[in-house]
């Protein structure tokens, strides 16, 4: 699978990709990911021209360290071929397939990408690949989907259509999402790559974002989809280490600092063993905090 521990994927911020405006703005609001929005935020008579404007800002707006996605038009349209040629032509990061069913749907994708890539020049491999679980199918074959590809960085749940398929809708405590969080979650990390939670549609409710994300935390998500500038500094709060964790972190990577120096394989802090999972979550942590500027790159806490 593509490499996912390099990058932090807390928020992927939705951008329609027929607003010039938010187009030109989206890098200043400090979303590890922006996803400009070829789907469903454009209608039939737009998508022609959405696909030049996310083409033209991809070229000249510095969008800095953004992990850059574009979820293109599904298979089943006559725009996705298009929009797969245009946005692997621009350089996008992560190309996201909506409704994703299937491995299958994955893997001709990942050939409509090699192709393109082929045809414009684009190092091979450089463009990744996320899925959309949207139905009960896709929830049924996430295992098989996240394994589809080496490209693949992650999966995310979508659950405006997962919940309509089920006959079902949104209710405030998320209960009608449990089962496909929790599937969509185990087939990430079986596969080594991301999982990202569905966006939280009431603006006016920050609390009730805080508990969902903080619930979506405590299961394992690395972040979730946001629809709102606004959302990104709850979101963020949520993912920010406590000081306590920081400075565990720290410990745990100044033993692993004083062992190579050492030459010893061995590693221990106050009598303990620390094995690679504990190494993960200290570098993790330690992102996490630099991210949220609680510390600085030389690890100091900043005074706030």
């Amino acid at each position: 699978m593509a490499e996912t521990e390099e990058r932090l994927r807390r928020t992927m911020m939705f951008v329609p990709g027929n607003n010039p405006a938010m187009l030109k703005d989206a890098g200043i609001y400090g979303a590890d990911a922006i996803m400009f929005d070829l789907e469903d935020a454009v209608s039939l008579a737009e998508k022609d021209a959405a696909r030049d404007l996310v083409y033209e800002a991809l070229q000249t707006v510095d969008y800095g360290d953004a992990e850059k996605v574009v979820r293109v038009n599904g298979t089943d349209t006559p725009f996705y071929k298009d929009d797969v040629r245009a946005m692997v032509k621009a350089g996008i990061d992560v190309i996201r397939l909506p409704k994703t069913e299937s491995a299958q749907m994955i893997q001709e994708l990942e050939k409509d990408v090699a192709a393109a890539e082929k045809e414009f020049d684009r190092t091979a491999g450089s463009t990744h690949l996320m899925a959309a679980i949207e139905s009960a199918k896709g929830v049924v074959n996430a295992v098989p989907i996240a394994t589809a590809s080496q490209r693949m960085i992650g999966i995310a749940l979508s659950a405006e259509d997962y919940t309509t398929d089920l006959k079902t809708h949104r209710y405030p405590d998320g209960r009608e999402l449990e089962y496909a969080r929790n599937v969509i979650l185990q087939a990430a990390r079986a596969a080594g790559i991301a999982a990202f939670d569905t966006v939280f549609t009431d603006l006016d409710d920050e609390a009730g974002l805080q508990r969902e994300t903080e619930y979506i935390h405590q299961l394992g998500f690395d972040g979730k989809s946001v629809i709102n500038p606004r959302q990104i500094s709850v979101i963020n709060a949520v993912y920010a280490p406590t000081k306590r964790e920081i400075q565990t972190a720290q410990m745990v990577m100044a033993a692993i600092d004083e062992a190579h120096e050492k030459g010893s394989g061995v590693i221990a802090l106050n009598g303990q063993m620390v094995d690679r999972p504990v190494a993960m979550r200290a570098q993790r942590v330690i992102k996490l905090a630099k991210a949220s500027h609680l510390i600085d790159e030389e690890g100091t806490f900043v005074e706030k």
